[in-house]
């Protein structure tokens, strides 16, 4: 049975085995799934209990369902897109007005933005946009 030569038979056993089971979806990994892509593609979510309330559910329920099924926290999720975009922008245009991208993001104020591109990125966003010497 642990011979090399019959590796093809036992995955193929395996394989058989599993798929007589019909692993049924789960409606709420689904969801998940469905809420993090909304997170990634529409960048006015900015706010996890914005997305909870989109999706009919209670912020402690929507942490419940993250933390489950995506690994990760819905605020986390989030701020990493918000960051992912800062990079992007920082990456295309070299004179970004950090104030107003921090606006477009959903930041309170230019401060926090800073903070978590810093947290995030290692430097802070004047310093990965400046051009290298």
């Amino acid at each position: 049975v642990l011979d090399p030569a019959d590796e093809d038979a036992r995955v193929a056993a395996l394989d058989a085995c599993l798929l007589a089971l019909e692993p049924r979806p789960d409606p709420q990994a689904a969801l998940a799934m469905e809420l993090a892509d909304r997170v990634r593609t529409d960048r006015s979510v900015c706010r996890a209990g914005q997305l909870a309330r989109d999706a009919g559910l209670t912020p402690r329920s929507l942490q419940r369902l993250f933390s489950a099924y995506v690994g990760v926290g819905p605020k986390w999720v989030i701020l990493r897109y918000r960051i992912h975009e800062a990079l992007e922008r920082a990456e295309s245009d070299p004179a970004v007005d950090w104030a107003r991208l921090a606006a477009d993001l959903g930041y309170s104020d230019q401060a926090h933005l800073v903070r978590d591109f810093t947290a995030t990125v290692g430097v802070p966003p004047t310093a990965y946009a400046a051009p290298p010497p």
